[in-house]
């Protein structure tokens, strides 16, 4: 017999006095409609019912931490940043990496995103706090064994920004986690208004030990809300690569079966696969959207085929249109880089679109116009 996520305890016992210690209450409505969703239609494992319930607890608290830092504080506004979009599993790891060579650019790393306070201004509270998290990584490596070939995470490594709105308990993280399919629904039409202004508040946190020339940020649902983050960064510029969503549906469906089977008894693999094809169909056509609202020089589009091709190439002209200079230096680190990247033995990321229930007709009916307006 499964575990429900909470069994019969209640979403004010869950905030354990937290309520009202958490500035804005933007929280309380997604967190119910999330606990009531994984509790009616999952069973989870021992691990899976302690994980989740663990990972709202701590992202409430990393919120409170941070609330109790900047309540009192005149912030400054922060680096321009810049979003690189696109849908899941289509490259933008890849030019995130690239573009995290750059000195200009600053991500946040994914131990200060999971644990970014007290500040940790010395080399030995950042080690200390590196190494705990790693352990954390270790563990989450051994219980889901694909982990690696998917998403290779090191808590010093920059990391995508999405598990910042899990803060807000809006993040598609947790459709990962669990099949909830309400809170799915919930997250497709609701504001990340109050999102955004927690983002920007997270990173005028982080400027308190050094602001950059500008934050290069990553999650692949940020282009389903362009006027959502233009609220609180005017300025924000975007990269959005594209990749035929043959390819990034069914790996997002693998990632996504992988991360459930850790924490489920049973994980319906056609349920994902027509959870993540309506999801991210929808995400992309509020961008596709909402992108008029962007100036010429605020959003580059690159083809994946073409990044692949030439990624110092694509990174130039993207560099250009966005008024960036590309220096000597960045420009030795991403060939180098480059090098090194052919020398690596990679696992192998195996999946198909039939093991979730999908045909190449079903994504190409989905993404009908996207496809042809990008002749992939």
């Amino acid at each position: 017999m499964g575990l429900k996520v909470f069994d019969d305890i209640s979403v004010e016992k869950m905030l354990g006095g937290l309520d009202g210690q958490l500035g804005e209450d933007d929280y309380s409505e997604p967190l119910e409609i999330l606990i009531n969703s994984a509790n009616k239609n999952n069973q989870f494992n021992v691990f899976g019912a302690f994980a989740f319930k663990n990972q709202l607890k701590d992202r409430l608290q990393a919120r409170k931490k941070i609330y109790d830092f900047i309540k009192d504080k005149k912030l400054p506004e922060p680096a321009t940043p810049i979003f690189v979009t696109g849908l899941p599993r289509s490259g933008t790891t890849f030019l995130f990496n690239l573009l995290s060579l750059d000195k200009n650019h600053r991500s946040p790393f994914y131990w200060e995103i999971m644990s970014p306070l007290p500040l940790a201004k010395e080399e030995k509270q950042r080690i200390w706090r590196q190494r705990k998290i790693n352990l954390e990584l270790r563990f989450a490596r051994t219980i889901i064994p694909k982990l690696r070939a998917m998403h290779h995470i090191r808590a010093e490594t920059p990391e995508e920004c999405e598990l910042i709105a899990t803060m807000n308990i809006r993040s598609f993280v947790y459709m990962c986690f669990a099949d909830v399919p309400e809170y799915v629904e919930y997250l497709k039409d609701c504001s990340f208004k109050s999102v955004f202004l927690w983002h920007k508040r997270f990173f005028q946190t982080l400027e308190f030990t050094g602001r950059p020339n500008r934050w290069l940020l990553k999650d692949p649902s940020h282009i389903g809300h362009i006027p959502d983050i233009l609220s609180a960064y005017p300025n924000a510029k975007f990269i959005n690569i594209h990749r035929n969503p043959l390819e990034s549906v069914g790996s997002f469906c693998s990632l996504t079966k992988n991360i459930r089977a850790a924490f489920s008894k049973n994980v319906n693999q056609a349920k994902i696969g027509r959870t993540v094809l309506d999801f991210w169909q929808h995400n992309l056509n509020k961008g596709i959207t909402d992108r008029e609202m962007l100036g010429p020089n605020q959003i580059v589009d690159i083809a994946y085929r073409d990044f692949i091709s030439d990624p110092l190439g694509e990174i130039k002209k993207t560099y250009s249109i966005l008024g960036f200079d590309v220096d000597i230096e960045t420009e030795n680190k991403i060939e180098q880089y480059l090098i090194n990247q052919k020398t690596l033995k990679k696992q192998k990321h195996s999946y198909s679109l039939n093991d979730f229930g999908l045909t190449e007709n079903d994504v190409k009916n989905q993404f009908h116009d996207y496809m042809m307006n990008y002749d992939f």
